[in-house]
């Protein structure tokens, strides 16, 4: 597959990373000293050749690289804190999620197979490369990926603006936040697998956030990292 971006190439492991294709006007020591250190090839071109290769902003570098390798659920089995994606669909929330996850230390992602956003190009670029250090599962069905889950002792938190205040939630040792699709948040069925619904408060007229920065919110507050917002009398 083909991944673009400085960011994006310096955090791919150098096995993984089979040509890179670098601007004639690219004359940045950090790239050339990455290069050189791993013996990666790599050939100068024109901007001309790498807009043909990727519309994305490729910053003057695009390479290939091995196809990204998903990880099994059973990995997850003796791990504390996991995100599952109700088929999210817009590629730049996805990664957005996959590097705030990498962040506060979460330890694994699961995508369902169908009607969802995968590990693309443009999800490892807003990634900036941080689909490296998370590993992402998919699965054939989301509710049997629950189930499993439960049986290995995890609660499932779905977010949802009719749930309990995360405020005012005890969250378990062990445990699963689901954030829902971008339009129509969590489906009946996983909702009704989850084991509480909870929700992010809200002072303005919006009912509702992004789903990048409501789990960016979700996943620090469950992770015990940060919590700025005061709880409103």
């Amino acid at each position: 597959m083909l991944s673009y971006g400085k960011n994006v190439l310096l955090n791919t492991n150098p096995k993984e990373i089979r040509k890179v294709y670098l601007s004639k006007s690219k004359k940045d020591p950090e790239v050339f000293e990455y290069l050189k250190n791993n013996q990666i090839h790599y050939v100068n071109v024109d901007n001309q050749m790498l807009n043909k290769m990727t519309k994305e902003n490729h910053q003057g570098i695009v390479f290939e690289r091995d196809e990204f390798q998903y990880q099994s659920l059973e990995s997850l089995y003796n791990k504390n804190f996991v995100v599952l994606l109700d088929h999210l669909e817009d590629p730049h929330n996805f990664g957005a999620i996959i590097r705030t996850c990498e962040a506060a230390g979460v330890d694994g992602i699961i995508i369902p197979k169908d009607r969802s956003v995968s590990v693309t190009d443009v999800v490892i670029k807003t990634s900036v490369g941080t689909t490296e250090n998370v590993p992402i599962i998919k699965v054939s069905n989301l509710t049997d990926a629950i189930k499993k889950l439960q049986k290995n002792n995890f609660f499932v938190y779905g977010s949802d603006m009719d749930g309990t205040d995360c405020r005012e939630v005890s969250f378990a040792d062990k445990k699963v936040l689901v954030i829902g699709n971008e339009g129509k948040g969590i489906s009946p069925i996983i909702e009704k697998n989850c084991d509480e619904m909870i929700k992010i408060a809200m002072k303005g007229n919006v009912n509702s956030l992004n789903a990048s920065v409501a789990g960016a919110l979700l996943i620090y507050k469950m992770g015990g990292l940060i919590w700025v917002m005061k709880k409103r009398n």
